[in-house]
């Protein structure tokens, strides 16, 4: 049994550091080449976010072995030497909470800011903004925990006499108890009144973790229900939109010169942009401009990855060049727009996504794999718990987040089918101010 636990130990220390090294190589590989060599911080919160969001994951099959590590034991208290799986839960889902309601925001906010600030004036202003929330949030919680912090629990009232052990036991279905009288101690034959509710105040941590879980399991409705749909869809759509001829090397120094020329003018457009941002003119129509220039540069960069794959010869000597020219304009443009914080920025949000997600995808999957997940710690703060808290265990007693993930899904899927294949382009039209 002991070694059973040190060997679940030493795995649940190599999967941590496999899935950091794996997130780190994540981060490196997507992020914006403006962005190498700077910006630690953010990237450390990106990395430890998603190391949470999988560990979070993973330890649900960890909560199941923890299980299993007693079921044989020949002595008594042999489960208490196993790992303590509540206290890890709440652990990983509080970590999860301060991530993405405080340590996500302050680093947002950090590296949005003013470049023209000092380090100490940018930490300020984004102390100030999470310093915000945190009241804002700790006044939420308190309210709602000291008003509907509380479980209540259907519970059968049964009850039965005592006396001295006999030498044969008589039982029946109209005697189901011991001895003589009324008594209600068959939970199958019990009357509908013998229900009672028993309340009891839930632990903070907990209840901290119910709510993250209602965000959660909204936002993975949302994005879950579209994306199992999308997912497929985009994937046979892009095949069936491949290129499917190869073009000469004069038709590739064609195509790379209009695309070069549209990189100029969008590289005008941003310039434009850039200025009236600096003269203080940031109105509506400057708003709408920068989106349309963003969108620009998006089908940009579509058209230079399609170019290269109708031109795979490689011949990188004599076609360098209009790559070169390309890439240069687009990062003048990105520069301009200031789309190194926003990619980054991006990346944070993104992640913030994934951590409120997880705790809703656990769980799902403990409810949905009762069976798999009975006994366990997962299930009773999932299961038990989440579902008998008051105020919000209808949305789980009716399924209310697996119905709407369904038909979400449902939805996207018809729409998809019925639009997803047309390819829209930019209008390319810019109303820059004069």
């Amino acid at each position: 049994m002991g070694d059973f636990n040190l060997a679940l130990i030493i795995v649940a220390i190599v999967v941590c550091i496999i899935v950091f090294i794996f997130n780190v190589y994540l981060l490196v590989n997507y992020q914006h080449p403006d962005d190498k060599n700077q910006a630690y911080f953010p990237k450390f919160v990106v990395v430890l976010g998603l190391s949470v969001a999988l560990i979070s994951i993973l330890m649900l099959p960890a909560d199941v072995a923890n299980r299993q590590a007693c079921r044989r034991a020949i002595y008594n208290g042999a489960c208490n030497l196993t790992l303590p799986m509540k206290d890890l839960w709440i652990a990983v889902y509080i970590i999860d909470a301060l991530l993405v309601f405080f340590v996500i925001p302050f680093a947002m906010f950090y590296y949005e800011g003013d470049q023209d600030k000092t380090i100490g004036q940018r930490m300020k202003s984004s102390l100030l903004w999470v310093i915000t929330t945190a009241i804002v949030c700790g006044l939420l919680l308190g309210i709602l925990y000291g008003l509907v912090g509380k479980v209540d629990f259907t519970v059968m009232h049964l009850s039965s006499t005592t006396t001295n052990f006999p030498s044969s036991w008589d039982f029946s279905s109209n005697q189901p108890c011991i001895g003589s009288g009324v008594h209600q101690c068959s939970a199958y034959l019990a009357s509908p009144s013998s229900e009672k509710t028993w309340t009891m105040r839930t632990t903070f941590p907990e209840y901290v973790v119910a709510l993250a879980t209602i965000v959660g399991s909204v936002l993975f409705s949302i994005f879950g229900g579209v994306g199992i749909a999308c997912l497929p869809l985009g994937l046979i759509f892009s095949f069936i939109r491949r290129p499917k001829a190869v073009i000469t090397r004069s038709q590739y120094i064609k195509e790379a010169t209009e695309l070069g020329k549209k990189a100029k003018e969008l590289k005008k457009a941003a310039d434009a942009l850039h200025q009236e941002e600096r003269s203080g003119s940031k109105g509506r129509k400057w708003r709408k401009n920068v989106k349309a220039v963003e969108k620009e540069l998006l089908q940009l960069e579509e058209d230079v990855n399609l170019l290269e794959e109708m031109y795979p010869q490689g011949e990188k000597a004599e076609t360098a060049w209009a790559l070169t020219v390309l890439g240069y304009l687009a990062k003048l443009v990105l520069g301009i727009l200031g789309w190194g914080a926003t990619l980054m920025n991006s990346f944070l949000f993104n992640v913030a996504l994934i951590l409120l997600c997880s705790i809703s995808v656990i769980q799902f999957c403990a409810t949905a794999f009762g069976y798999y997940a009975q006994a366990t710690a997962a299930q009773e703060i999932f299961g038990h718990t989440l579902q008998s808290l008051r105020g919000i265990k209808y949305l789980y007693k009716y399924n209310v987040f697996q119905i709407a993930f369904i038909v979400l899904a449902g939805l996207t899927f018809v729409y998809y089918a019925a639009f997803g294949w047309r390819r829209k382009k930019p209008s390319g039209r810019f109303q820059l101010s004069s």
